[in-house]
């Protein structure tokens, strides 16, 4: 009698156990039917495990990828071994919403899975277990770093002021391009310009204004170059271009389309640094930034 009693409460300790612990745990059929479903998918889902049971999980959950867990459970019935996947292979099975305090920046709870066989009295595969580990911080980490990494490496190569690319990075296009023309002989060209009369704007209006005259600048020529130019900041108000695929007389076209642009253009900016700023102020770019000292090479 004693035995019997100590393997019930082993029995309701394992119960007990599985329903508090911090990992979803299905069971289902080789028909794919709902046989146990843990307080962990209760509090995720929303649904109880009275109401889901003996339930095609496909008929309550629809927008699961049907074609991939029928194949992954094909294999592991027929291999009889366990198969593992991870949020980075496949973000999550089940689409539930993120609850966690700390990593309330995803919207949704990263999943890593297991799926394993479970064998009848008769030694054959006829339930498959699936289980959902909820790995929200360690996506959420890792994804932030991967941000910041990415981050860093565009801050490295652009130019804070200007988003254009930084001179030693436009440099070492400059070297790949050069020898990329040396092998095949295409033409390329190397547009070199500043800004005219730069020097009055920081004097006159500060370099607040300057900074704007130079963004403005940037905007202008970005706005007007095709995806495969590559604009640069050389430093201070000068500015280069390379343009593969073309010839002087191309990028003399290019070059006047710039000018002109520039030449239509206002800048407009607000000064905060003394009170006399503080008004509106104008500047053509026609007399700021109006002529494009434009140097075309073939790169001989």
């Amino acid at each position: 009698m004693a035995v019997k009693e100590n393997e019930i409460n082993a029995f309701h300790w394992l119960v007990d156990m599985l329903e508090s612990v911090e990992v979803g745990l299905v069971v289902l059929s080789l028909d794919y039917r709902v046989q146990v479903w843990n307080g962990f998918m209760e509090n995720h889902s929303g649904m109880t495990a009275s109401s889901i049971r003996d339930q095609s999980l496909f008929d309550v959950f629809p927008d699961l990828p049907k074609a991939w867990i029928v194949n992954k459970i094909k294999s592991v019935v027929l291999l009889r071994t366990r198969t593992f996947t991870s949020w980075e292979q496949r973000p999550y099975l089940f689409r539930f919403r993120n609850t966690r305090p700390i990593t309330g920046t995803e919207e949704f709870m990263f999943q890593n899975l297991t799926i394993s066989p479970l064998s009848g009295p008769d030694g054959e595969v006829d339930k498959i277990c699936v289980m959902i580990y909820d790995v929200t911080d360690v996506a959420t980490g890792r994804i932030a770093l991967e941000r910041a990494n990415q981050q860093l490496a565009r801050l490295s190569m652009t130019d804070r002021l200007t988003g254009l690319l930084n001179r030693g990075t436009w440099e070492n296009l400059i070297d790949s391009e050069y020898e990329r023309y040396r092998r095949y002989g295409n033409p390329s060209v190397l547009v070199m310009f500043d800004i005219d009369h730069f020097k009055p704007v920081n004097d006159t209006h500060g370099h607040l204004a300057g900074d704007e005259v130079i963004k403005h600048t940037a905007r202008v020529m970005r706005e007007s170059l095709r995806h495969s130019d590559h604009p640069g900041r050389y430093g201070g108000e000068e500015f280069g271009i390379i343009l593969p695929e073309t010839d002087a007389d191309g990028a003399l076209v290019i070059c006047e389309r710039i000018r002109a642009a520039i030449e239509t253009s206002t800048v407009k900016s607000r000064g905060c640094r003394y009170p006399v700023y503080r008004q509106r102020w104008c500047c053509s770019a026609d007399r700021y930034a109006g002529k494009l000292h434009a140097m075309a090479t073939t790169g001989r």
